[in-house]
């Protein structure tokens, strides 16, 4: 268990570094910008959205299937267009979606009727 946390560590350490030469804290004053200091689901957003296959794999040893998919469903999935062929890709290659634009449709309709009206 130890050394599982260890590892997870490490691996968010790596991507926050991959993330700042990114650029993908612009927001964050320089200074927080640390392990302790961005959430997981911030972490495996901005993961999603800024790195490569390699470093997306990487958050597949760190955190459970669920938790990222759930991150990429409430975080990324709802910016339709704007990300839609990076999304369209996670449903089909990562997500295992059979038919990715349908399942795309349905995720995004789905958040969009749980929103208050």
């Amino acid at each position: 268990m130890i050394g599982n946390r260890l590892n997870n560590i490490t691996i968010k350490r790596i991507l926050i570094d991959k993330l700042k030469k990114e650029n993908a804290f612009w927001s964050f004053a320089n200074e927080n910008i640390t392990a302790e200091n961005i959430p997981d689901d911030e972490l495996i957003a901005k993961t999603l959205r800024h790195l490569d296959l390699s470093e997306i794999n990487l958050l597949f040893k760190a955190y459970s299937f669920k938790r990222i998919k759930n991150v990429w469903k409430r975080m990324l999935v709802p910016e339709g267009e704007y990300l839609y062929t990076l999304n369209r890709f996670f449903a089909w290659y990562y997500f295992k979606a059979k038919h990715p634009d349908a399942y795309l449709q349905s995720l995004t309709t789905r958040y969009f009727n749980r929103l208050p009206q």
